[in-house]
């Protein structure tokens, strides 16, 4: 997937902008913006990439999207049908990182805003009782206008800043190759893994498409991501064997092959690996 450039900017004489959206289905783009997205999900399902992290998303889920960090909420196959009855339903706040003045957020009072909004670089999901808070605030903030609109927004921002319910979902070596994303050898790298995860990589063919050697490629994948290639798409796959395995339409091993992991036992012995459990106790455990 190469990410594309999307105008999120704000209208004529405000400072940030709100929408609701009601529509058959999200934006099918794996885009990217300069300004920072928060997103919350009202009703709709399906698949999350945000950075390079492959997540489900469904009803209630909220997440910060960082500046140009490129992401996608793809719904399920079921939305796009003809006949489908479905719909997808979210509320959208887009703002620039600096939106009240260059020297607002250097105040010592707003300094857990300027550091959370460092850290939605990386994607940041929400969980338990702030994401109530944050859905009520942004509907507040929907149909206030004025004085009181910023102020309602400066509000939900301290205090989202100061909460411990979230994760952050990309990668740290992901975000900070996202500035020059497009022109980047890490950035043609991302694209070629999103792109063929579920498809043999070999180390060889990848150096190939930044027109490195093997053995250049995999130290130079070293320094920047500060861990090796095969532990990266090993990454990527155990994130999309989570979807599936979340979505419930196969077993365990259909999803080992389809995340192209050559026998259960490897696919097993890596999913622990990076998840800390097994497929069945992550499904388990996952809330329902």
């Amino acid at each position: 997937m190469k990410a594309k450039l999307v105008d999120r900017s704000n209208p004529l004489n405000q400072s940030f902008s709100t929408s609701y959206l009601d529509q058959k289905n999200f934006f099918k783009v794996w885009h990217y913006h300069p300004e920072l997205e928060l997103v919350i999900i009202l009703e709709s399902k399906g698949t999350q990439f945000v950075g390079d992290s492959i997540e489900r998303f469904k009803n209630g889920d909220v997440l910060l999207i960082g500046k140009n960090l490129p992401h996608l909420m793809l719904n399920d196959n079921e939305y796009f049908e003809t006949e489908s009855k479905l719909s997808a339903k979210a509320i959208v706040i887009n703002f620039e990182r600096y939106f009240t003045g260059n020297t607002f957020l250097s105040l010592p009072e707003m300094k857990s805003i300027d550091e959370f909004l460092s850290l939605s670089e990386r994607g940041i999901k929400f969980s338990g009782r702030i994401k109530q808070f944050i859905r009520e605030m942004a509907l507040n903030i929907l149909s206030s206008e004025g004085f009181e609109r910023i102020l309602l927004f400066i509000k939900l921002l301290y205090t989202i800043s100061n909460t411990t319910e979230y994760r952050l979902l990309s990668t740290p070596a992901f975000s900070n190759s996202v500035g020059n994303i497009e022109k980047s050898r890490m950035g043609k790298v991302y694209d070629y893994v999103m792109n063929n995860f579920d498809k043999t990589i070999s180390l060889k063919r990848v150096a190939e498409v930044v027109h490195m050697n093997p053995t250049a490629f995999s130290r130079y994948f070293k320094q920047n991501h500060k861990e090796n290639f095969t532990q990266y798409v090993n990454q990527i796959r155990i994130g999309f064997a989570c979807k599936l395995l979340l979505e419930k339409k196969l077993n365990v091993s259909e999803i080992c092959y389809r995340a192209d992991y050559n026998n259960i036992s490897n696919f097993n012995r890596q999913f622990r690996r990076i998840k800390g459990v097994s497929p069945k106790e992550y499904v388990k455990s996952y809330p329902q």
